[in-house]
């Protein structure tokens, strides 16, 4: 296998590596937007309950009304303490997902940069050798002009 062929296989391999952390860090804000609506819904129960709350204060209100009440806000209060927990777990995934694909996306682009300095590097050899067949035709085809143009003067009389 060439180094260009090498070099084309590890390029290939790093980006499935970023392909791979690409997608790691699409699941991570799935996740995030699926805790964030759940977090919109417990909000919403708070923002129902007051309003409710409100409407039926104005009517007067039972006490065993108002316990219940207590420990329903207090049920929600907990979940959406526990669920801003989970948003900032899931924001943290999300930026070491982000910082792993960071540096996929870097060691990919450093290997292409590298492949292709090789591929120029190669390239300007093959031209070199080239030109240099190519100059070593033209003074084997000047020498036989000479060879022959001496030849051909000392052969004549």
């Amino acid at each position: 296998m060439s180094r260009i062929q090498t070099l084309t296989l590890v390029v290939e391999l790093a980006e499935q590596r970023r392909d791979e952390a690409l997608s790691e860090h699409a699941s991570r804000v799935r996740e995030l937007q699926a805790a964030q609506d759940q977090m919109n819904q417990l909000q919403g129960y708070v923002a129902e309950a007051q309003a409710r709350w409100a409407q039926r204060g104005s009517q007067g209100m039972d006490v065993s009304l108002l316990l219940h009440h207590r420990q329903f806000m207090q049920k929600i209060d907990h979940a959406i303490e526990f669920q801003t927990g989970v948003l900032a777990d899931k924001q943290a995934r999300i930026d070491q997902a982000l910082a792993h694909l960071q540096t996929a996306e870097r060691e990919l682009a450093g290997l292409r940069r590298f492949t292709e300095k090789q591929v120029e590097a190669l390239q300007k050899q093959a031209q070199r050798r080239e030109q240099k067949a190519s100059d070593e035709m033209a003074l084997n085809v000047y020498l036989r002009q000479q060879a022959g143009l001496a030849h051909a003067a000392g052969a004549r009389p």
